[in-house]
């Protein structure tokens, strides 16, 4: 699939592929053994993060979740590292006692995800071949939807955007990319406040990518062996 909701865009640093900047400027982690045991499934240990664990159920949910909603899903050395991150931030705000999302927003970003899909049907078969169940799906976007809230509600008040920042990207990048594809330019009011929440979420992501490097180089980090079954 092209897009999904991802909700609120801030999973473009936790989770889409490609687009964090974190993932760019940041070493991959070793790339890990799969374990198996007789052809069965182990709930083996993939990652000691402190005095914490990830286990490899951890990595072939957030796969499966990667391959529903992109169409595949990334190697096990990007999956660890975005679970590494997760890992940051939930503690963060648990530790700010950050509130959870309700089971209504649930219900809706389960909903809006559904109509990504041709139908339900075919929403579910695709979980099926993920090997997602439908409590997995929501477990996921509320997780999602509870660590971007937190990093929107961390980092915004400090990546406000004035006029002068908004007409600038309008000359140097919004105006001249329409132009290139062909279309009509609008007045620069008419999408001043789209432009701004461009910018501000530009630079919630500049500041929560510096953010994690910083936390992610202080962890004692061991791969073990993740991946068991994929």
């Amino acid at each position: 699939m092209r897009s999904v909701i991802l909700i609120f865009g801030l999973f473009a640093l936790l989770f889409r592929p490609g687009t964090s900047a974190a993932e760019a400027q940041t070493p991959p982690f070793p790339a890990p053994q799969s374990s198996h045991s007789g052809g069965v499934q182990v709930d083996a240990i993939a990652v000691r993060i402190e005095d914490d664990v990830l286990t490899e159920s951890e990595v072939r949910e957030l796969a499966g979740f990667q391959q529903l909603v992109d169409g595949r899903a990334k190697d096990d050395a990007a999956i660890l590292r975005e679970l590494a991150d997760q890992w940051i931030v939930r503690g963060e705000a648990n530790t700010a006692k950050y509130p959870h999302p309700s089971p209504a927003d649930v219900d809706r970003a389960y909903a809006q995800l559904v109509k990504q899909f041709p139908s339900a049907e075919d929403f579910l078969a695709r979980c099926a071949a993920a090997g997602l169940t439908e409590a997995a799906v929501r477990r996921m976007l509320e997780q999602q939807l509870y660590l971007s809230r937190f990093i929107d509600f961390r980092f915004r008040p400090a990546a406000q955007v004035d006029d002068k920042q908004v007409e600038i990207y309008y000359n140097e990048e919004f105006a001249p990319q329409l132009k290139a594809r062909g279309q009509e330019i609008p007045p620069l009011d008419s999408v001043a406040d789209t432009i701004r929440e461009v910018l501000i979420q530009r630079g919630i992501n500049d500041r929560a990518t510096k953010w994690l490097d910083d936390a992610r180089s202080h962890l004692k980090i061991d791969v073990e062996s993740p991946g068991a079954g994929r």
